[in-house]
């Protein structure tokens, strides 16, 4: 509600009928700026409305400002696509932003920000991701954009939504990938998108339990590449659970699906990014993955495609740790949000010096990032989201 922030637009009758956008709302009890929609906390979301304030937390209007210590959710109903959200923080707000299940977008802001938010549901043209029972309500496979307003001081004042098209940063992998959607569990993936501006999105198709060949079934291959355009990045990163194949042929079919995924992604016009399998806690002097990662160094090598080595990575941080590893993992095999935040950048460390490309939309804050000297543990600040549950991810 301070309008020197933002250009504006005559105001909107309601959200839906400006069918792409732009959205522009304004939070608190004060008069709304010219061209935004003024909402209340005491707006709930509901399909028939297709905004509000959704899902845990109490937010509170103080004045021109909405703001709830521990977290809360703002929903708007959009179709699949990329969205770009500014944000506009109340005078001296101290706060972070995640977008679906617990994405990390914007981290300790306090002025005017801006990132990409990918939406998407199960459907493409001919067909549908076999989702698993457990994934049905989960944010990431919704239709709507939801943001988690957490932080310190989570103030905020207003926001705008509208819909753009930029590179897409396909994420394909098991639950050390995925966007886990309760704490305590984390992972790289849902951390990657806060290192990188608002000219590229992050779309995260890793699900907990999967392989390459499950997710082939489940046709999440296919709903990459139904989506994939010229300058697309695809990450791909299996082997947990591609391990356990116990066929005398498993390690060859894994490799070969290997070089299938290559060869298609740039078929589509995408640039393909493999990348070996981060330890597990147990793995810090003896290697419990097999012959994985070395397989998918061999095809990086057969098939000319960049390679990211997280697992040789993974061993430096984790030795790094020492005797404060488990202070990165919140099991044998899944990470916790320190863990997942360091293992972030070390595959921005991956992208910065392999995929130079890609590299240029990183924000210009984020800074070199040494394996070898993580974060110091106590020095490690996040805002923990209100969702909690603490059984164990599929493929543990």
């Amino acid at each position: 509600m301070r309008p020197h922030f933002l250009l504006t637009v005559p105001l909107l009758i309601s959200p839906l009928h400006a069918g792409t956008g732009p959205w522009k709302f304004d939070f608190g009890n004060g008069k709304p700026t010219a061209g935004f929609t003024a909402v209340h906390v005491d707006e709930r979301y509901d399909d028939a409305k297709g905004v509000g304030f959704d899902l845990a937390g109490k937010p509170v209007e103080e004045g021109d400002y909405v703001t709830g210590a521990g977290g809360y959710f703002f929903s708007l109903a959009v179709p699949e696509g990329c969205y770009e959200v500014t944000v506009v923080p109340a005078k001296g707000a101290d706060l972070t932003v995640k977008a679906e299940s617990r994405r990390l977008m914007l981290e300790d802001v306090h002025e005017p920000s801006k990132f990409t938010v990918h939406v998407r549901q199960p459907e493409f043209p001919g067909g549908s991701v076999k989702l698993k029972d457990r994934e049905k309500p989960y944010l990431h496979w919704d239709k709507k954009l939801t943001l988690e307003f957490n932080g310190s001081k989570p103030e905020v004042d207003r926001i705008e939504i509208r819909a753009v098209e930029v590179p897409v940063i396909h994420i394909l992998g098991d639950s050390t990938v995925t966007d886990q959607t309760n704490e305590p569990w984390n992972s790289w993936g849902q951390m990657l998108p806060r290192f990188f501006g608002p000219a590229v999105a992050v779309a995260n198709h890793a699900e907990s339990g999967e392989s390459i060949r499950s997710s082939l079934h489940a046709k999440r291959f296919e709903k990459v590449y139904r989506s994939l355009k010229k300058g697309d990045y695809v990450l791909v990163q299996f082997g947990h659970n591609d391990m356990k194949d116990k066929k005398p042929d498993a390690l060859a079919t894994y490799r070969s699906d290997l070089v299938a995924i290559v060869k298609r992604v740039r078929e589509l016009g995408g640039t393909p990014v493999l990348i070996t399998s981060m330890e597990r806690k147990s793995g810090v002097k003896n290697d419990t993955l097999g012959g994985y990662p070395d397989a998918v160094r061999s095809v990086a090598m057969e098939t000319d495609a960049t390679l990211i080595d997280l697992h040789a990575m993974s061993r430096t941080l984790y030795q790094a740790l020492g005797g404060k590893i488990d202070a990165a993992f919140q099991d044998g095999t899944h990470h916790n949000n320190y863990g997942s935040y360091e293992l972030a950048k070390c595959v921005v460390e991956g992208i910065r010096a392999n995929v130079p490309e890609l590299a240029k939309q990183l924000r210009p804050e984020v800074t070199r990032f040494d394996p070898a000297k993580p974060d110091k543990l106590e020095d490690f600040r996040y805002a923990v989201s209100p969702m909690m549950d603490l059984t164990k991810p599929d493929g543990n």
